[in-house]
């Protein structure tokens, strides 16, 4: 069953990552393609990364920790969306790759430990 703040925050994502798409389409036509500029991509990406998780702060500080690792390593596939997906939704997507792959992480060790 989802918490109500799960939920909340489920749907805040979602409409970071529309608003995203549309602003981080038209922000790389002036900065260019994928800029440092644009930074709503990383915002989605860790509200993706702290989903389903507790709210205390050892797992939000590792899930910023996961977040940024795979952000910055781009192990596959996110290499390849980060390449292959055009426009907004390609600046989008590889962050959001990067914070799912942050928040498996840390399920496992919810579930492990």
């Amino acid at each position: 069953m989802l918490r109500p703040a799960d939920s909340s925050l489920l749907v805040i994502s979602s409409a970071v990552f529309i608003l995203g798409v549309y602003a981080s389409h038209h922000a790389e036509k002036e900065f260019g393609k994928d800029s440092r500029h644009i930074v709503i991509d990383e915002f989605c990406g860790y509200l993706i990364s702290v989903l389903f998780v507790p709210r205390t702060p050892g797992y939000l500080f590792a899930a910023f920790v996961l977040f940024r690792f795979f952000d910055i390593l781009k192990p596959p596939p996110i290499r390849r969306i980060e390449k292959s997906v055009p426009g907004g939704a390609g600046v989008m997507s590889d962050d959001v790759a990067a914070g799912i792959y942050a928040n498996i992480c840390l399920q496992v060790w919810r579930y492990f430990f």
